[in-house]
Formats: C-alpha cells, structure tokens, sequence
C-alpha cells in the first residue's frame, strides 16, 4: 500500500479510537534493563549503542524482585535492553523469575554470544529455559549488515547454531523467535509488514536449506516513529508522511490485543510506562489520581493493577496499522 505526500492533519489517537483505551489484568512486566549495547542500530528506537552507559540500579532491582515475588498474576518477565545481558540485574531477575515459574523472555541480538564475558549466554539461556526472541530483521546478509552493521549477519547466524546445538528449536521448553523488521523507508512511498505467516515461511526455507537452521516463530514488527527512526524520518521529511500512511491504515480491529493492555513497561530509573514506546518517549503510566507510577508505589499499592487510562500518541498508528504490531509480532 502506498501514500503520495499530502497535507492532511494527523488525527489525534485517542479521537481515533473513540472510546478509552484501558488496561486489562496486568500479567506481563517487561523490563529496559538500561541502554548498554555492543551494537548501534540504525533503526534502534531505543538509541543503544556500546556508548551509552546507563542501566539498572541494585535498588531498583531488589524492587523488581520483590515485585516478581509478590504478585502470583505476573505470567511473563520480558527482558529487553540496549542488550539486556549487559546490563546490571539480568542474571537475577532472570533466577527470580524462573524460581516463580514464570515465563522469562530475553530480546537477545545474538551477537553478544561472542563479547569477551558474555559466552556462556547460550548454555546459561537453555539452563534457564529462556524463551529467546532475536532481531534478525532480514534472512539475506545485505540486508541485516546494512541496518545493523558489518559482519552481524554472519555472528547472527552462529549463534542460532549454538542455540539450535542446544536444543532451541526443537526442545519444546527452548523457544527461539526471530524478528522482523522493515528497512527504513528512503522515499515517501511506505509499506506495511509483509504477511507474517508468509514470511515466517520464506525465513524458515532459506535458513533451513542454506544454513540448516531451526526457529519457532517469526514475529513481524513495524518501524515506530521515535528514537533513531524518527531521526532518521525527521532527516528526510519523512516523520509526517509516515504518520500520515500508518493512520490512513488504522485498524480498530487490532486494539484489543495491544500489547500496553495488560503489561507494564518499566525502565531502569524504576519508572512504570504503558509500552516501550512511551518509555522511549518520555510518556509515563499515570495512576487514578494523576501521578506518574513508579514500580515503589507498585509496592505501596499492593496491586499491580493501579493504571485505569492508557496513555497514547501518534506513534501508536504504528501499532494498530494493518494487521497490527507489538513485541510479539502481528496482532491480527
């Protein structure tokens, strides 16, 4: 599908959905361990890079602990970065959780398999039975080493190697997801996602009769305009364009399975966000009182479910566009 520029205004989102976009029970926490990366992506929303130093703090992930500990309706602990592996408090959260019996999620780059200290990654994921879910935004080289830099590609599919060497792939209890997401756009002509199901096909013939490489699923994952997207569409007159395209392609169809419905998005400050997005963005959870949550009022309330209103922005056509897109893929 494709728009030409044009001048129309960009409905606000939350005129666009008509009705209050809510939360649900929460059962998901996913948690930005800090912005320490070994790789400086160019479609990184989070705008990582082996520069940036920031990350959790140990009081921050004693809270974080305690919150896992506490509340039985926490299914999943979703663990993201920067790479979350270089960042203080993952191997704790990590054995916090698994000794919850809580699904652990790690959104691994893969190539932190073959930085000095990170080796044992692969062992200590299967050890854990961490679902592992991994951007591999392309299953041709070009296309990887251009978004992500020279010679991922080739590190990237070492490590399924090693992962598949393991049993990821095959053993029930060991999930390895690959991500897919598009290139940045160089024209005014935008796409949506290609037909996930489609796709994850496409990947698995090729990695599978090139490589002999095993995945579970591939999940579909549309460009949002913040961090170095936006960057990169703001260089190049892009930004509304783009906003424009993904609003012309809104599907209400897609907003009850939003990802912000049931999880909280916590950053490493400790601060309690809808989604990722808005963390990126600066655009905090608010309480029915109007204060902006952190994960100690969390503990205050005894309740996780203390957020009645879900915060929204433009960048959120990126999520309700088409078939839809979260963290876990298409919606639809």
């Amino acid at each position: 599908m494709v728009q030409s520029l044009n001048t129309a205004q960009i409905t606000p989102f939350h005129q666009k959905v008509k009705s209050p976009l809510t939360k649900q029970k929460i059962t998901v926490l996913q948690i930005n361990l800090g912005r320490r990366c070994n790789l400086a992506c160019t479609h990184c929303h989070v705008e990582a890079s082996p520069k940036r130093t920031e990350e959790l703090s140990p009081e921050i992930c004693e809270q974080l602990i305690e919150i896992i500990n506490r509340f039985e309706q926490i299914e999943t602990v979703d663990l993201t970065g920067g790479a979350p592996e270089m960042n203080y408090g993952f191997r704790p959260l990590v054995e916090a959780a698994r000794e919850k019996g809580k699904e652990v999620i790690v959104r691994s780059n893969l190539t932190i398999f073959f930085e000095p200290g990170f080796e044992d990654l692969p062992e200590y994921f299967a050890r854990h039975q961490l679902r592992v879910v991994a951007s591999l935004p392309c299953y041709l080289q070009k296309n990887v080493d251009k978004q992500r830099g020279a010679g991922v590609y080739n590190e990237s599919i070492e490590a399924i190697k090693k992962l598949n060497q393991l049993g990821y792939g095959n053993d029930p209890n060991l999930i390895l997801d690959l991500v897919y997401n598009p290139g940045l756009p160089v024209s005014n002509s935008f796409s949506l996602t290609p037909d996930q199901q489609k796709l994850e096909q496409d990947y698995k013939e090729y990695l599978n009769e090139r490589f002999d490489l095993k995945f579970n699923n591939l999940f579909t994952i549309t460009n949002i305009p913040i961090g170095r997207t936006k960057q990169y569409l703001q260089r190049r007159n892009l930004e509304k364009p783009y906003l424009q395209f993904l609003e012309e392609n809104y599907n209400p169809v897609t907003l009850p399975q939003l990802m912000c419905r049931n999880e909280l998005s916590i950053d490493y400050l400790g601060n309690i966000y809808d989604c990722d997005f808005n963390q990126m963005e600066g655009l905090p959870a608010k309480m029915k009182n109007g204060k902006n949550l952190t994960v100690a009022e969390l503990l205050k309330a005894e309740s996780l479910d203390v957020i009645e209103m879900i915060q929204t922005a433009s960048y959120c056509y990126g999520c309700t566009a088409g078939s839809g897109s979260s963290c876990g893929g298409s919606l639809i």
